[in-house]
């Protein structure tokens, strides 16, 4: 019998280590890019995995907080070895770390969570809502077959398309575009006021690229931001049977499987749900499982 509390990727494994930010840099309206160098993690970390990142010279905030890869960062040999996470400015935490200068100290420990598995797919379709395009440029760049990631490296079926469905609240908001595009990424944009792109929703987006299938073209979807949004397209993807990933933008308090305090409700093969630890259980989900 399974124990009730195991999950497919606890942190036994996981790093501690002090870094020191090396860059921290505005690519949006509120919106940053930090980088700190920790080989250890760069090393082993994969698309979809986070880290948890807490300030150093303190205790407010008290607890960290999940980011998610953005990118690993390689040394003049090609390995990696540091990280690129790129946050939203909301509270207090990301207040505090926006005012941030190379060379200050943070806690971070990871890689953690299970990140977007390897499935084969002629069409990779990633969907993010707000800030929910972070765990894509690796992504990106591994399906292309540009980069690898994990050790050993894993191994990733290559794709003949990737296209972004990219949704924000203005054109203000939209992150590194120039970046995908000039990874070959199809992005398209939709915003809330129309200042970008489609003016409406980025679901509509993605009912535009689901009309242009190709007879025997294998789609595959990824999602990330806004529950309201990936429930809608993980029902888009269900009426059209496509496989569908969500990574959970569930809040965390240590991101190790502790605490209980990111557990979502996820269906098993029988039909029946029961509570999952979002941390380490995933935060990537079939849709499909998710009990919206």
């Amino acid at each position: 019998m399974t124990h009730p509390l195991s999950a497919s990727h606890y942190s036994d494994h996981a790093s501690q280590a002090k870094v020191r930010i090396v860059e921290n840099v505005p690519i949006a309206k509120q919106t940053y890019r930090l980088r700190f160098d920790c080989q250890e993690i760069a090393t082993r970390i994969v698309p979809g995995q986070f880290v948890m990142i807490r300030l150093a010279d303190g205790d407010d905030p008290l607890l960290a907080r999940p980011f998610a890869l953005y990118d690993t960062v390689l040394g003049v040999s090609g390995k990696p070895v540091g990280l690129d996470i790129v946050y939203l400015v909301l509270g207090k935490m990301t207040t505090r770390l926006a005012g941030l200068l190379p060379g200050t100290e943070l806690d971070v420990w990871g890689p953690l969570g299970n990140g977007f598995s390897s499935q084969e797919s002629g069409h990779l379709v990633m969907v993010a809502g707000g800030i929910g395009q972070t765990p894509f440029p690796a992504l990106a760049q591994e399906a292309f077959g540009r980069r690898s990631y994990g050790d050993p490296p894993r191994s990733v079926a290559a794709v003949q398309r990737v296209t972004l469905c990219y949704g924000a609240r203005s054109s203000d908001y939209l992150a590194d575009i120039d970046r995908f595009e000039h990874l070959g990424v199809d992005v398209r944009v939709s915003t809330d006021d129309g200042t970008a792109g489609h003016k409406g929703l980025v679901t509509d987006l993605v009912k535009g690229v689901l009309s242009e299938k190709k007879a025997d073209e294998q789609i595959r979807i990824v999602c990330c931001g806004p529950e309201p949004m990936m429930e809608s397209v993980a029902a888009i993807a269900a009426q059209s049977d496509i496989s569908c990933q969500v990574s959970l933008e569930t809040p965390m308090a240590c991101g190790i499987g502790i605490c209980f305090s990111c557990v979502t409700r996820v269906r098993d093969a029988t039909g029946e749900w029961d509570y999952k630890r979002t941390c380490v259980d995933g935060p990537v989900f079939e849709a499909s499982q998710i009990e919206w």
